[in-house]
Parts: C-alpha cells; sequence; structure tokens
C-alpha cells in the first residue's frame, strides 16, 4: 500500500503546483459548456473573412479565442469583443441563444456588423451584462422589452444609422428597470411614438450620457421637478436633428449643473434662449439650425470650460459681446448663417487656443483690420480656419494675415474689402484655402502665392484685379485644384508650351485676356481632370476641340467661337451663349441639366431635338436656352418627356404656330419666355397647371382672345408678367389682383377694355422697399461654380425698351398703354409707392389725375399721355424727385403747371395739346390763373377758375377771422385796452349821434 500512498501523494502535489501555476500567470482553461457555447453561436454566424477561425475545437482553451476575455481568476467567459472596426471584415447571420451558457458573461460588443434580423430577446435574459453594444450591427423591428430585465447594466448602445432602416421603439418603459444605467445612446432609433420619453429618462438616477439624436421625437412632455440626482449626473446630452417643431428649447436643459456636452442642432426650436443657466461647466454646446431668433446669452461668456459652439443657423440676432475673452478655452466659434450685427469684437483676436473662427454669412460691419489688425501671438500660432465671408465688411486685409502659422483656410468672400491682396500671405506655407472672391480687391496677383505648395483652392473671382499673371505665380502650386478668378482683368502671359504644375479639377478664368491670338490656350490640353471651365468673355475665336466636349461644366459664352456642337451626352451643364455657333441643333443626353445655347446662329426647327427620341426616355434638362437663334417650325407637342424643365425660353426666334397644350406637363416650370416670335391662337389653358411660374413672357406675337382670368387664380407666384404686343381683348381681371408678388405687369398694345380693377393696391411687392436676396443681384435659377443662371426681363420705360438681369429684383412697373381702357384713374395705384415705371397712355381714361400722385416717390418715369384726363396737374407733382420721365400730353388737362425745378427740366412736348400754361410751356399764366399766349390779341375775356376764386375766399376770411381773434382776446385779457376802447367807442357815440342830430333837425327845419 505504501507505494500507492506515495503516488497519490505525488499526484495530488502536481496538480496543486499546475493550479497556482496556472494562478499566477494567468493562463486558465475556460469551462466546456462555454466553450460549447461559443462553438453552436459560431455556427450561426456567417463570417466571410474568417475573424472567428481561431474559434475550433483544435484550440482547447477559448480564452484564446480571437474576441473572447475571461476572467484571470476563474477562466469564465466575461467579454465577447466582436465588433467591426474597419468595415469590410463584417459577421452576418443569426445570434444563437447557446450564449445563455455563458453564465458569467459583463460586456458584449456586437457593434458595426451586419447580422440583418430583430434583437432576439433572449438577450434580456444575460442578466449580468454590464455593457452591451449592438450599435450599427444591422439590426432591425422592434427593440425587446426583455433588456429591460439588465438590471446590472451600465452602458447600452443601439445607435443606428441614416442610411438604412434600424430599430423602432414601440415602448421605452422597459429602460425604468435599468437603474444603474449610465450610458444610453439610442441615436436613430425610431422614437416617434414616445411621447412620454422624458419622464421615462427621469427614473435612471445614474445616468451620465443620453444620446437620443435623429429619433423622430415630437414632443417635450413638461417636466416640473427633474430628479436631482439626474441633475447632478448628467453630463452628456444628444437631441440633435428631432421634430421639436414650435418648442421652445426646454428650460430644464439648463438646470443640469454636471452637463458638459450638449448638442440640440436641427430642432427648429423656437427660441429664445433662456437668459439663465447652471451649465457652468459646459465644455461643449451645439444648437445650430433652429429658429431661436435670440441673442447670444450673456451667460455664455462666463463658461470659462467652453472648448466649442456651435450656433450657426439659429436665427440669431443682436452683437457679439466683448466678454467674448473670457473664453480662454475655445478652440472653435461657429456663428455662421445669422443675422449677427455690429462689429466683431478685438478680443476675438486674443484667443489663445482658437483653432477654428466661423462668422460667414451674416450682417456683421467695420473695417477688418479694427478687428484682425493687432492679433496675439498665441492667435496667430493656433488659428488654422478663418471664415468671415458673406458679411459687411470693409478695409484692407491686415498684412499681419501673413504672420498666422498652423492656417489651412481663410474665406473672406463676399464683402467690400478693397486694396491689394497682402504679399505676405506668400508666407503661409500650411495654407490650403483661399477664398478673397466678390469683394472690390484692386492691385496685381502677388506672385508669392506660387510658393503655397499646399494650395488646393484659390478664389479670387469678381474683383477689379489686374496686371498680368505668369509662371511664377503657379510655380509650386502642384496640389491646386480649383482655381476660380473669373471677372477680373487679367492678362495672361506664359510659354506657348508651358505645361502647368498642377492638374485641375475647376478653372475659371472668365473675362482674361488668353493671349496666343485670342485661341483656346494649348495647356489647358494637359487638365484632363477638368470637369469644370470657364472661359467666359475671354474674346476667344475658332472651334472647339474635341475634349472640351466631355467636360462637365463648360461655360464658353459671350466669346467668337464658331463651328457646330456635336452631341450634348456626358455634360452636366453647358454655356455657349452669345457666340457664332451654327447648324441644327444638338441631342442631349438624358442627365444633361443646364444647356444656354441663345444668342447664336443656329438653324432649323427644334422637333428633332424635342421628339426624336425614344418613347420611354425622360429627360433630366433644368434650364433650357434658344432665344436669340434662327430657329423655325412650330412648337412640338411632345413636352411630356421634359417634365423637369423650370426654365425654358424660345424668345427671339421665327416660330410660328400655336402653343400647344403639352406644354403643361411643365409643372416645375419658373420662367416662360416665348416673346418675339409668330405664335398665333389662345394662350394654352394647360398652362394654368404650371403654377411654380414666376415669370411668363409672351410679348411680340400673335395671341388672341381674352386675357385669361386663371392667371390671377392658378399663377399665384408671378413677379413678371409681359404679355405686350399682341392681339389680346376683353377686360382685365380682378382676379389678377391676387398676384401680390408681381413686380413687372406689361399688358401695352393689346386690344384690352373696361376699367383698371379698383384692387391694384393689391400688388404688395409694388409697394415694399426691394433689395437684393443674393451675392448675384439676379433671379437666380441656378448656382454653379463658374456662374448662375438669372432672370432677364426687357420692359418698356422712359420711351424706349430696356433689358433688365442684374437689378432685376429692383425693377417695379405698370404698362397698359395703348388699349381700349376707359374710366379713371383709381386712387388705389397712387399705394404702389415702391412702382418705378407708370405707363397708361394712349387709352380712353377719363377724370382727374389722381390728387395723391405725389406719393409715389420712387416713380422715375410717368406716362399718362393720349387719354382724355381732365382738371389740374396736383401740386403734389412737385414732390416727385425721382422723376426723370413724364408725358402728360394730349389730354384736357387746364391750369397752371406745378412749379418745381423737376417739372421745369422736361421738354415741352410732355404737356401739349392741353390748355396748360407756365414753364416749360412758353404760354403764361395770367394773374386770374389761365394761360395767355403772348401772340394773343390781348383780350381779357378769361374767367378765372372756379378753384382760383375759392381759394380767394378762404383766405380773406381766414384773416379777417385770425385778426378778428387777436383784438378779442387782447380786450378780454388787458384791463387798461378794454377801458379805453369802451371809452373811445362811447365818444365817438356821441359824436355820431350828435352829428347826425343836428343834419336831422336843419332838414326839418327846411322843410316847415
Amino acid at each position: 500500500m505504501r507505494p500507492n500512498l506515495e503516488a497519490l501523494f505525488f499526484l495530488l502535489s502536481l496538480s496543486t503546483i499546475t493550479i497556482s501555476f496556472k494562478v499566477s500567470y494567468g493562463i486558465n482553461i475556460c469551462p466546456e459548456i462555454e466553450k460549447e457555447a461559443l462553438l453552436n453561436f459560431k455556427k450561426y454566424l456567417k463570417d466571410p473573412s474568417n475573424l472567428l477561425s481561431s474559434w475550433n475545437s483544435a484550440h482547447v482553451n477559448c480564452c484564446n479565442w480571437n474576441g473572447v476575455v475571461c476572467s484571470n481568476k476563474t477562466g469564465r467567459v466575461h467579454q465577447l469583443r466582436l465588433q467591426n472596426y474597419d468595415g469590410f471584415q463584417e459577421l452576418g447571420g443569426k445570434l444563437n441563444p447557446s450564449l445563455l451558457n455563458l453564465k458569467h458573461l459583463k460586456y458584449l460588443d456586437l457593434s458595426q456588423n451586419d447580422f440583418e434580423e430583430t434583437i432576439p430577446s433572449f438577450i434580456g435574459s444575460l442578466t449580468r451584462l454590464e455593457y452591451l453594444d449592438l450599435s450599427n450591427a444591422g439590426f432591425y423591428g422592434t427593440i425587446p422589452h426583455s433588456i429591460g430585465n439588465l438590471s446590472n447594466l451600465r452602458t447600452l448602445n443601439l445607435e443606428g444609422n441614416s442610411y438604412r432602416s434600424g430599430l423602432d421603439g414601440d415602448s421605452i418603459e422597459w429602460l425604468s428597470g435599468l437603474s444603474q444605467l449610465e450610458q444610453l445612446n439610442m441615436n436613430y432609433v425610431n422614437l416617434s411614438k414616445q411621447d412620454n420619453w422624458l419622464q421615462v429618462i427621469n427614473t435612471l438616477p445614474s445616468l451620465v450620457e443620453l444620446r437620443f439624436g435623429y429619433c423622430s421625437l415630437s414632443f417635450v412632455a413638461p417636466l416640473k421637478n427633474i430628479n436631482n440626482n439626474l441633475s447632478a449626473s448628467l453630463a452628456i446630452l444628444d437631441l440633435s436633428y428631432n421634430k421639436f417643431r414650435s418648442f421652445a428649447i426646454p428650460s430644464w436643459i439648463f438646470r443640469l449643473a454636471s452637463l458638459t456636452f450638449l448638442d440640440l442642432s436641427g430642432n427648429s426650436f423656437e427660441g429664445p434662449i433662456p437668459n439663465i443657466s447652471n451649465t457652468t461647466k459646459i465644455q461643449h454646446i451645439d444648437i445650430s439650425d433652429n429658429k431661436l431668433n435670440s441673442a447670444i446669452p450673456d451667460w455664455l461668456y462666463t463658461c470659462k470650460d467652453l472648448e466649442f459652439v456651435y450656433f450657426s443657423s439659429s436665427s440669431l440676432h443682436g452683437t457679439i459681446s466683448e466678454g467674448i475673452a473670457n473664453l480662454t478655452s475655445l478652440k472653435t466659434l461657429s456663428l455662421s448663417w445669422n443675422e449677427l450685427s455690429g462689429e466683431i469684437p478685438s478680443e476675438i483676436a486674443s484667443l489663445c487656443k482658437l483653432q477654428n473662427l466661423d462668422l460667414s454669412v451674416n450682417k456683421l460691419v467695420g473695417n477688418i483690420s479694427d478687428s484682425f489688425g493687432n492679433m496675439s501671438d498665441c492667435f496667430l500660432g493656433a488659428l488654422e480656419s478663418l471664415d468671415l465671408s458673406e458679411n459687411q465688411l470693409s478695409g484692407h486685409p491686415t498684412h499681419q494675415i501673413g504672420e498666422f502659422k498652423s492656417l489651412k483656410t481663410i474665406r473672406l468672400s463676399g464683402n467690400s474689402l478693397y486694396g491689394p491682396i497682402p504679399v505676405n500671405l506668400g508666407n503661409l506655407l500650411s495654407l490650403e484655402t483661399l477664398n478673397m472672391a466678390s469683394n472690390k480687391l484692386t492691385g496685381n496677383l502677388p506672385e508669392s502665392l506660387g510658393q503655397l505648395f499646399n494650395l488646393k483652392f484659390l478664389h479670387v473671382e469678381d474683383n477689379k484685379l489686374e496686371g498680368v499673371v505668369s509662371e511664377i505665380h503657379f510655380a509650386n502650386l502642384t496640389n491646386l485644384m480649383d482655381l476660380y478668378a473669373s471677372g477680373n482683368n487679367f492678362t495672361l502671359k506664359v510659354s506657348p508650351n508651358w505645361i502647368p504644375p498642377f492638374s485641375l479639377t475647376s478653372l475659371g478664368l472668365g473675362s482674361w485676356n488668353l493671349g496666343f491670338g485670342s485661341t483656346i490656350p494649348q495647356w489647358l490640353d494637359s487638365q484632363k481632370n477638368v470637369w469644370e471651365l470657364d472661359l467666359s468673355s475671354t474674346g476667344i475665336s475658332g472651334e472647339v476641340p474635341s475634349w472640351m466636349w466631355e467636360i462637365q461644366y463648360l461655360n464658353l459664352s459671350h466669346n467668337h467661337l464658331h463651328g457646330k456642337i456635336p452631341d450634348i451626352i456626358n455634360s452636366d451643364l453647358m454655356c455657349l451663349s452669345s457666340n457664332k455657333f451654327s447648324g441644327p441643333l444638338p441631342r442631349v443626353g438624358s442627365d444633361v441639366s443646364d444647356l444656354d445655347l441663345s444668342n447664336n446662329s443656329f438653324s432649323g426647327d427644334i422637333s428633332q431635338f424635342l421628339c426624336g427620341i425614344a418613347n420611354e426616355t425622360t429627360y433630366s434638362l433644368d434650364v433650357l436656352k434658344l432665344e436669340g437663334n434662327r430657329l423655325t417650325g412650330e412648337i412640338p407637342d411632345c413636352w411630356n418627356k421634359w417634365s423637369a424643365i423650370r426654365v425654358l425660353n424660345l424668345g427671339d426666334n421665327d416660330m410660328f404656330g400655336s402653343i400647344p397644350n403639352s406644354i403643361g406637363f411643365l409643372t416645375n416650370m419658373l420662367s416662360l419666355n416665348l416673346q418675339n416670335n409668330k405664335f398665333s391662337g389662345h394662350i394654352p389653358f394647360s398652362l394654368r397647371n404650371c403654377t411654380k411660374l414666376v415669370n411668363v413672357d409672351l410679348a411680340g406675337n400673335e395671341l388672341d382672345g381674352k386675357m385669361p382670368a386663371w392667371i390671377g387664380t392658378r399663377l399665384l407666384n408671378l413677379r413678371f408678367l409681359v404679355l405686350r404686343a399682341n392681339k389680346l381683348s376683353g377686360e382685365i381681371s380682378p382676379d389678377i389682383c391676387n398676384l401680390n408678388s408681381l413686380q413687372i405687369l406689361d399688358l401695352s398694345n393689346n386690344g384690352i377694355s373696361g376699367i383698371i380693377p379698383r384692387c391694384v393696391d393689391n400688388f404688395t411687392a409694388m409697394a415694399t422697399k426691394r433689395s437684393f436676396s443674393n451675392q448675384y443681384g439676379g433671379v437666380v435659377y441656378t448656382y454653379y461654380g463658374t456662374g448662375v443662371f438669372a432672370e432677364s426681363v426687357s420692359v418698356a420705360t422712359k420711351g424706349s425698351e430696356s433689358h433688365y438681369d442684374t437689378i432685376l429684383p429692383l425693377v417695379t412697373n405698370i404698362d397698359f398703354s395703348n388699349n381700349n381702357l376707359s374710366g379713371d384713374i383709381p386712387k388705389q395705384l397712387t399705394s404702389l409707392v415702391e412702382l418705378r415705371s407708370l405707363n397708361l397712355s394712349g387709352n380712353h381714361l377719363t377724370g382727374l389725375i389722381p390728387s395723391n400722385i405725389g406719393g409715389m416717390k420712387q416713380l422715375e418715369s410717368l406716362d399718362l399721355s393720349s387719354n382724355s384726363l381732365s382738371g389740374e396737374m396736383p401740386n403734389s407733382f412737385r414732390v416727385m424727385s425721382s422723376l426723370n420721365y413724364l408725358n402728360v400730353s394730349y389730354n384736357k388737362l387746364i391750369g397752371k403747371i406745378p412749379e418745381s425745378t423737376q417739372l421745369r427740366g422736361f421738354d415741352s412736348s410732355s404737356f401739349i395739346g392741353n390748355d396748360l400754361c407756365g414753364p416749360p410751356l412758353t404760354s403764361n399764366c395770367i394773374s386770374s390763373g389761365g394761360p395767355k399766349n403772348e401772340h394773343d390779341n390781348g383780350s381779357d375775356d378769361h374767367e378765372p377758375s372756379s378753384s382760383e376764386i375759392e381759394w380767394f375766399y378762404v383766405f380773406v376770411s381766414s384773416g379777417y377771422a385770425v385778426g378778428l381773434s387777436i383784438f378779442c382776446t387782447t380786450l378780454i385779457l388787458k384791463k387798461s385796452w378794454r377801458e379805453a376802447y369802451f371809452e373811445f367807442m362811447e365818444e365817438m357815440w356821441n359824436r355820431v349821434y350828435v352829428y347826425f342830430y343836428i343834419k336831422w333837425r336843419k332838414l326839418t327845419r327846411t322843410s316847415v
């Protein structure tokens, strides 16, 4: 027995030593049941990248398997880390319940995979879980309520994404069971039905992080008392991009004393921002994309830990306080796209940690040197991005701008900066973006810019720069991708064999002198990656090289190019207007969006262009401008294939026939111009379907029939309606007064009868101050890198026709001339105080000129000639200081022309054919007020007008009344005068009495 006892003792000792060694050195073997559980779990997974290749029976210890973490003490599986990091090696398949055999599992991360199934309810039975991350793992459907059983859970991440349908929360009451939860991320989970979400969150006393962004939340229930523990613990709150429309920002948010991160962006919250806040520890705040209509609150400037401020697009107004100097930790300040005004406080330029400053698209004013002329060294060393674009800043760009050490982006475009571009910008060797477009900069382009080897984007377009640009300017710009310099007066001088060091994607040289005999430069052949090219107004001639027709955005307008154009298949936008191209119209591809071939010599009809296509093909063309060519024939009836068109201009051609009914398919159309052709027939009834129309110009055709009443009930967005020089008849419907956006209304040279509608005061756009709505000035339909497609309208005013485009938003005009209108001029017309041109000539109008016509102080042109207006010219004409064209000739006006320097300056022909007198006419007005010709026989049988007599009695009566009142008042107030007056009157009475008594006695004696 002794040998056996010794053998048993040896085995027990060896076992003890082995266990001790494993514990000491962390060598643990997972239990067999857990190993089998993992192998069964793997069976149902899809693993195309073999991430779980180590999960097999040959590897005995599952603790060494990829993604498996075991306890150092027990060898039990504690963690499964199966998240996908790179986005390519995704797991898929199904989750198997064998995970339930991992009784000690505390950490489960399956994020960034692609399981494409609902979350299995058995997850709620892994009761020891403290960390659960199922974010972006392809799960969809309703979140199982069983997750609420995980009472030990501290982190729950169910975040989805925007590009595929994800999880829904039919109820979130189950969250109340997670009493130890600290981090909750449910971004992109659909919680649109959860009106009580806030009350549920208020039951989580340990919550530190709450992310409910993009959850379609639409309601914030009132919360009078927030949980004290939650108020003290919550540090991160993300409610971004929900649907809290018409709600103010909840005040409880600003009572969270531990808050360090707050994101309320994209909710359409309405203001104002609360004036009081306890969030003194805040480090990151984002309330961009809201409708706050608020000033920046003063408490913000006291948050000394603040590092990131995003307040863009929030309808903020007011000024930026000098208190910004307190934010010494600030790294990013974004206040763009607001209504902020005043000057930029110079204290900003002393913030030593500021890396990104974006104040673009506001109404900030002042000299840029006052704000950034004395920048601190630490500010110059820290700043990486400066955006002050689209404000109202002025002054010279400060030369200190060349002293930045880390600056990568400068955007100063859309201001009123003047003077030269600082030469020392060439010192900013980290610079990648320089945008100084749309200012008033002068002088030459500094050669030092050619040293910016990191520069990718250079914008100096639309300034007043001039001079020679040579190869030196581009010497080291090897990374340059975009060069926009159109709208300046540069001359390019490079060698004929020059090969640029860059490979551009966008190039704008509009208005440059390109040299080389005004042909397309040969060096452009090297720019094979260009997809946007502007060579407009450069004076180039010749034919276009074949490779250039493949450019996606091509602007060659206003040159002398000629030849035929090939089919346009691959381009997106092509502007070839004002050249000498000829031949038939090219065919276009289905993806072409903007095509401008106007003012060339294209000929033939447009049937093949529009209708010579397969029946199933539909086109994306957005802008089609073919005006000013030699096109003939009728408009084909196949517009149903071009429903995307927003701008259609076929004006100034030789087309004829009726306007087809299929034009009503263009329901997206904003502008229709068919002027100066030979179209006949009625205005098509189907046009009433084009309710988005802003401009309708059918002038100079042979259209007949009555003016459609539906224009005033259907086309309610109209700003420009031009129907002049047709054969329209009937009356002007009062429905036209519904067009309160109307700026130009031209019905002249037709056969329209009846009266002028009395409701014209509803044209409110003609009564409100006009302004530009964008930096380009005009009514813009399409923006692109090298320019815009803007509206243009021809207006007959001041006796001639003018063409408006850039200043079109400021133009207001009514022209009813040369019709058969009758009745008087409605007084309501004078309420259109911003009207600049009014022409009612050549009608049968009667009655008086409205007496308050002088209230139309913006009126520059007024033509009332060739009517039957009577009475006098109102005296209010004297105050019409803007008037520079006036014609009231050939009416029945009488009396004196009102005296004013403005009226005297007009030619006498503006007043002839009336019974008027006074300057500038040679007929004088006699004292009684009528005209007296110098060659008359001196007859004085002219009777003064009734108005002159009435004014005489008015003045006499007024003088008598004033004198009598002064006399009586003096007698009442001054006793000595009163006594002297009555004494005088008594004496006079006695004398008169005695005189007449003696006379009477003498007469009686004589008679006796």
